[in-house]
């Protein structure tokens, strides 16, 4: 299982948010709710009339990222950590949500969850490619605490090897 870290600092986080509405409680997939929010704990069952519910709820389409909106925050996500002296140590923006190991010292790791979404919506904006008062965002994030070496490979293998298919051709095959 590799050597347990002492101190009171995980080596990195896995950070993963989701693009708005696509991924309602309810879901075929489960989803977590006030009473499924356990770690490694079971998700609440699919649910396909709370999913319905919830997507008659939602306050714009899901968003499903384009290539330039993928190369926008994934470019950001690099940005915030260069800024804040943050080790990236991989990534992956898909269509619908982003992936980032990252170890940020004592830094509480929902600061880094915030600012990479902030500062993606952001280069976004910047890039033209986001033109929406409404954040790009599903609330919240999972924030995993990686106190290995062997978790953080772990971590950086699911990131860059778990994900599917490379999306450099994703606007090509869209249209």
């Amino acid at each position: 299982m590799g050597i347990w870290n002492d101190s009171d600092e995980p080596l990195a986080y896995l950070i993963t948010f989701r693009t708005y509405g696509t991924w309602l409680p309810g879901d075929e997939r489960g989803s977590i709710d006030r009473y499924h929010n356990v770690y490694v704990g079971p998700r609440a069952a699919p649910n396909p009339v709370m999913e319905e519910q919830n997507r008659k709820r939602l306050k714009s389409t899901p968003v499903i990222l384009s290539k330039q909106q993928i190369d926008a925050v994934d470019a950001a996500i690099r940005e915030v950590c260069r800024h804040r002296n943050w080790a990236l140590q991989a990534i992956n923006v898909r269509t619908n949500h982003a992936h980032a190991v990252a170890a940020i010292g004592p830094i509480k790791p929902h600061r880094a969850l915030n600012a990479f979404k902030a500062y993606g919506t952001r280069k976004m904006r910047e890039t033209g490619c986001w033109r929406f008062e409404h954040s790009p965002w599903a609330e919240g994030g999972s924030k995993r605490w990686l106190w290995t070496e062997e978790h953080v490979q772990n971590a950086c293998d699911y990131v860059i090897h778990g994900q599917g298919n490379d999306l450099r051709d994703f606007d090509e095959w869209r249209k």
